[in-house]
């Protein structure tokens, strides 16, 4: 049992719905507040530190992939758990992708609900750890990197990519991964501006002597790499 009310924020365009969780997990003892528009969350968590969200991908304004990378991009770092009725599996990695923590599908019963937020808070704030690789460390609330202890000058795009790999250490990185995470849906994209961003990263890198670099897969993305030297 929760000692003390967890802060979460329900983003969930069902009113039925969200009065009716709402009032379930308060037996629960969180204290949950509800908005229904990716708009009226990006402001609440302006404004609010909430420690969960829960986040419906139907919103009627905007999709709620968008609602999350723009959040992400906030310095939101709360663990969110997406709640769809979206039951693909793209939809699926799409959202964890973006910066979701789990992923829960509708219909659904409150025990388990519950269950995956007791396991979100258990992780220790997983979502608030300092991602590092080598001698990089990514610090998500101040939303800067640094090489052992100093800050490393990036643009906000390249902060983005560079911390999308830090999330994924050893792994590789599609192209196409780093565009949906940087850009949302309304957005022009040009596919070789990864390209760019990439280039200077590790231009950046190397002037830093991170013993750090961006493995090139060609056909397939990008991955983390140490390098050693002599």
């Amino acid at each position: 049992m929760l000692t003390r009310a967890v802060r979460l924020l329900l983003i969930e365009d069902d009113l039925e719905l969200a009065n009716g969780l709402v009032n379930s997990l308060a037996q629960s003892n969180y204290a949950a507040d509800a908005v229904h528009t990716g708009k009226a969350a990006v402001d609440a968590c302006r404004t609010t530190p909430y420690q969960l969200l829960i986040l419906d991908l139907g919103l009627p304004d905007e999709d709620g992939i968008d609602v999350l990378r723009r959040l992400r991009r906030q310095g939101v770092t709360a663990p969110v758990l997406i709640l769809t009725a979206r039951d693909d599996l793209h939809d699926r990695i799409r959202g964890l992708d973006a910066g979701g923590d789990d992923y829960l599908s509708k219909p659904f019963a409150l025990g388990e609900l519950e269950a995956r937020l007791r396991a979100l808070l258990r992780r220790g704030g997983s979502a608030i750890a300092m991602p590092s690789f080598g001698t990089i460390e990514f610090d998500p609330a101040a939303k800067a990197v640094f090489v052992r202890g100093r800050e490393l000058a990036l643009t906000a795009r390249e902060l983005a990519v560079l911390e999308l790999l830090l999330r994924r250490p050893g792994r590789v990185v599609s192209k196409e991964q780093m565009i949906e995470s940087l850009y949302t849906s309304d957005q022009e994209t040009n596919p070789s501006t990864i390209e760019v961003f990439v280039s200077r990263l590790r231009r950046k890198l190397d002037d830093a002597d991170a013993q750090v670099s961006i493995r090139v897969l060609r056909g397939l993305g990008y991955r983390l790499e140490q390098v050693s030297r002599g």
